[in-house]
Parts: C-alpha cells; structure tokens; sequence
C-alpha cells in the first residue's frame, strides 16, 4: 500500500498517548503513524518554566523532516496554531493538513497569559464550555488523570508566518464539537484560531458530529478519514 506518512498531534494538556486508538487502526491498515508528545507535555513534573510554541513548532518540523516522504500532518485543538505554524516552515514536506476540531491559528493563542502554565480546566468548566458527546466517564477519567498543564509560553508566542507555500497545502477541517457552518461564521467573523483557514487555496470541510475529542468518541471514524488522505496524498514514484 502507498500512503504518505502520518503525523498526529494532540491538543493541549496531551500527549502522544491521546492518539493511541487512532493510530493502532491506521496502523492496522498498514499506514506509518508516528504521535507526538510536544515538549512540557511529557508529565506532570517535566520543567515548562522555559517552553514556547517555537519550541513546539519545531518538534513537529523535526519529525516531519525526519520522515521518509511529506507527511499528513493532523493537529487537534490548540494544536491549530502549532501545526499552522509549521506548515509555513517546510510547507515542501507536508502532503495535507488535517485540522481536527481546530482551524488554522493565527497569533497568539492567549496573548494576554501571566501564568507559567494553564491546567486543565475542573470538569465542571469542561462540561460548561466544551463538547463531551460520545465521551464515557472513563474516558473523561483518563483525560483528568494523564492531562499534563500547558506551558504558559505556548499560549503568549505568536509566530511569524512568512512562507505563502503554506497556502497551497491541501488542507481538511474536521468539525466535530462545532458544525462547518459554525466553523465558516467563525472565519468570517475573524476569530485567530481559524483565522488562516480564510487564506488557504485548497480546503475542504468534513462534518463528523461528536466531542470535541474526537479521538476518543470516535476513533474509527477519525481513524478513517485520516487514513483516505493518506492515501490520495501518496508519494508518487
């Protein structure tokens, strides 16, 4: 089987562990999955003091640099302005971009951020402001016991986008936690964390109603969708 190789990365507060069951069936069907861990986010005691989303984005240009051929890069959540960031880097080295529940962030994710580091919120805010459809009382237990806090430093930095190549990246949102015409309004309204998606040349919109984390309420369908651009995005020979 040809397919580009894939490159998943969890939102905030997670690590590569978030994308287990996603990437055990891509790799069930014989696609190279590599998750990632961002820096900060290795456990709850790794030194975030110095950690910035530079720093974050140039883990993912590493792996995508390290990989065999350009790579389908899935960003999830906060991830949005990371992943964004890094397709303007090495935008010769990425096959797609898939956007899982986020968009295209632009800026600084919370520009006006004092703290060292932003934990998870309690489960109260997460079921006041976040989509927990599909979602078992497990899986939520998993989230708060492996949940990592965020570094302060990746929510304040903005960083510059440069490279114009990145617009022609084939690019896929998936909207889950909020609908693609919720997804369009926020555009046009000019929100930052989809704010690139209005740039982008090439950008189609799938519409998988779930949780916002959706590789837990629906790993299969993810799994699915990432694994049918992989393969349209294979290298040629």
């Amino acid at each position: 089987m040809k397919s580009s190789p894939i490159i998943l990365v969890p939102g905030w507060w997670l690590g590569a562990w978030a994308w287990d069951e996603v990437a055990a069936l891509l790799r069930s069907k014989g696609h190279d999955v590599t998750p990632l861990t961002l820096p900060g986010l290795e456990s709850a005691d790794a030194d975030r003091s110095a950690i910035s989303q530079s720093d974050h984005v140039a883990t993912i240009v590493g792996a995508v640099r390290a990989a065999p051929a350009p790579v389908v890069l899935a960003v999830h959540s906060g991830a949005g302005f990371t992943g964004y960031a890094a397709s303007d880097r090495i935008p010769d080295r990425i096959a797609a971009m898939v956007y899982v529940d986020t968009g295209a962030g632009v800026g600084a994710p919370d520009a006006e951020f004092a703290g060292p580091e932003k934990p998870m919120p309690s489960p109260e805010e997460l079921r006041a402001n976040e989509n927990l459809d599909g979602l078992t009382d497990e899986q939520l237990e998993t989230f708060r016991r492996r949940a990592v806090p965020e570094p302060g430093g990746v929510l304040r930095e903005a960083v510059e986008l440069t490279n114009d190549a990145r617009l022609d990246i084939p690019s896929t949102v998936i909207c889950t936690g909020y609908t693609s015409k919720e997804y369009r309004d926020a555009v046009e309204a000019g929100y930052d964390f989809v704010l690139g998606l209005r740039d982008l040349r090439k950008l189609d919109w799938i519409d998988l109603p779930t949780s916002h984390w959706v590789m837990w309420s629906k790993p299969k369908e993810l799994a699915d969708i990432i694994g049918r651009i992989a393969l349209e995005r294979a290298p040629s020979d």
